[in-house]
Order: structure tokens, then sequence, then C-alpha cells
């Protein structure tokens, strides 16, 4: 907390012992001893009450001493004594300040750059609050956008789509409910943990599903480490959608884990705009429609943040071949039977 010593100067310099019992408190005060500063100035102002630099002076020993309320009360008081005196809005600035009311800070600060225009220390004053004002709401912004997740409306075009191939039904809302909720899950972990788990998010068939061997959530972190596992993954999950009944299926993979493939390689600023970024992919499969989106994140204000999907072209930085046979749309998923023991090389979550 900047503080200048006390004032010498006043527009009122009332005599009666006034005087001397200031130059003492002022010698106190550069001392460092506030509380002695502080009963001295009072002494001076029962013998001098009309004095503005006595005021101004103990509202600086109160500040200092964390006495806000005194203080603020004496910078009132020289305000009131000698309105046209900077150093009483300057005292009351800083008094503002230390009471964290930045915007009635930077008033009286504004006031005492009127009477003094030519003060560099008022004019920091004022650019440093006006600065952290900014800051303390970007800092709120931050914690609204990460408490305050919708995926929602990010991906109304999705929603449309789904309308067209699945007709305005259950179904699909039920699918565009669960990318939605996929999203917003592996978002909140990501705000929480700067990570998410490697993992494919089934939508099961509630009637025909074995769900005592079939699990929702399948763990494949170990899939991006070589074109092998890349592959070994792959056609189990693919098995492993079709004997489940599964009726969509939504990967979340965190990028800075995928050793293979690097989708954003060798693509180009214009194919792909996220340079360096960390962040996640979010790829839905379908019987009828593919989706992929990264999610870049950055840290602001020393919070983790996630900002907004960015849809990409899968057919160019698809994490994983297509999972479902390829059907025609507003009919059923392609069923076959059989059930064979696959090389495993994934994770199922109960």
């Amino acid at each position: 907390m900047a503080e200048t010593v006390p004032s010498a100067a006043a527009s009122s310099e009332g005599g009666g012992g006034g005087e001397s019992l200031k130059d003492q408190g002022n010698e106190f005060f550069k001392a460092g001893n506030y509380l002695k500063a502080a009963a001295i100035y009072t002494q001076a102002i029962k013998k001098d009450p009309s004095n503005a630099t006595l005021y101004s002076n103990r509202a600086a020993a109160f500040l200092h001493l964390v006495k806000l309320n005194k203080a603020l009360a004496d910078a009132e008081m020289t305000i009131t004594l000698n309105p046209q005196w900077d150093k009483g809005y300057f005292r009351k600035g800083c008094i503002l300040e230390a009471m964290e009311r930045d915007d009635d800070a930077i008033a009286a600060f504004q006031i005492a750059l009127q009477h003094n225009p030519q003060s560099t220390e008022v004019s920091k004053k004022i650019k440093r609050l006006a600065q952290l004002a900014k800051d303390k709401k970007r800092v709120q912004e931050v914690e609204n956008i990460r408490s305050n997740i919708d995926m929602g409306k990010h991906l109304d075009p999705l929603k449309s789509e789904l309308s067209e191939k699945y007709g305005a039904d259950e179904g699909s809302k039920e699918i565009f409910s669960f990318i939605v909720e996929t999203m917003e899950m592996a978002i909140k972990s990501w705000h929480e943990t700067a990570k998410v788990d490697a993992r494919v998010y089934f939508l099961l068939d509630k009637e025909k599903t074995q769900t005592d061997k079939y699990a929702p959530v399948v763990n494949i972190d170990k899939a991006f480490e070589s074109p092998h596992t890349h592959s070994n993954c792959f056609s189990f999950l693919r098995q492993y959608a079709e004997e489940s009944f599964s009726r969509a299926a939504c990967l979340v993979v965190p990028k800075n884990i995928i050793s293979y493939p690097q989708v954003w390689k060798g693509q180009g600023s214009r194919k792909w705009k996220h340079g360096q970024s960390d962040g996640f992919f979010v790829q839905l499969e379908l019987p009828c429609l593919r989706k992929l989106w990264f999610i870049p994140s950055s840290t602001e204000k020393g919070r983790t943040l996630c900002r907004n999907p960015e849809l990409l072209d899968v057919s160019v930085h698809e994490v994983l071949p297509r999972l479902f046979k390829e059907i025609a749309s507003n009919t059923n998923m392609l069923q076959r039977g059989g059930r064979s023991q696959s090389p495993l090389k994934a994770k199922a979550v109960h």
C-alpha cells in the first residue's frame, strides 16, 4: 500500500500548539509508529479542530493501522474543511482502495486529479485501479464460463441434422442429449483437473443390450500409442458397438496423449487453425452421421478454460475410423448375430 508522508501544508493552519504537535506526529509517522502518530494528531486536532492537514495526517496514520472506517471519516472531514485541496481526495481514494471499493476509489482519485492535474502519483493510481477492475471483471467472466457450461447452444446445427435423419422423435432428442451431456461432462472434468480420460461412451439400446456384459463406457487410453494398438482398439470397438446394440458412440480423447494418429500434423493452418493449442477431441459416431469437434483449452487468469467447440472435417481429422456400418436415414441400425471373443485392447467401465 503506497502512502505519502503526511503533509505539512494546509489551507487552515491554526495556532494554539497544534503545529508543534503536528510536527511531533509527523516524526512518529516517519518512524513507523503510526499508533503514537495518530494519538499526537488527535491531541493537535483538539487544539486546532479546523485544521484540514491534521485530519489528513491522522487519516494516513489510521490507514496504516488498518482502522479504515476511522481513516475514511478523517478523509471526509479533510474534504469538508478544504474542498479544493487534492490531498483530501487522495487520502479518501487510498482508503477506499484498501477497502477494495475500487470504483469509489477511482472516483475520488479523479477528483484529486482535477485539483492537481500534474500529479503522476494520482494518475498511476487511477490507471492501476482501472486495470485491476478490468482484470477482476474478466476473472468473474472466466468463472461464469467455467461454471455455466451449455453445449446445447453450440450444437444447434447438429440438432437440425439429427431431426432430418431420424425425424423429430424421441430418438433424435435422446442422441442429441447424449452428445451434449458427454461433451459437458468432459469439459467439466477438464476445468477441474486439466485433463479428460480417453474413453468411448456408448448409447446402449435399453431393450436389447445385455447390460451385465456391455458397459456404456470403454477406456481406450492405450489406443493411441502406435498404429498397432490403434488398429486393435478400433476393431474391438467396432465389434463392441455392434454386439452391444449401441445406437450411438461418442469418443473423448485428449490431444496430448495421442502419438498416433496425430491428425493435426501436416494439415496446414487452413485445415488446422489451432496451432499448438492443448485440448481434446470429441467424435460422434452414428450409423448415418459422423461429427468431430476439437475443444481448445487455454489458461486465463490462472484458470483452465475450454474454448467453444470447433467443428472439424471428420474425413480429414478423424481420430478413429467409422465405428458403425453406414446405413440410410430413418431406418434402424443393422444388427448381426454372433458373439466372438475379441483380442481386448480396451477396458470396459461398469
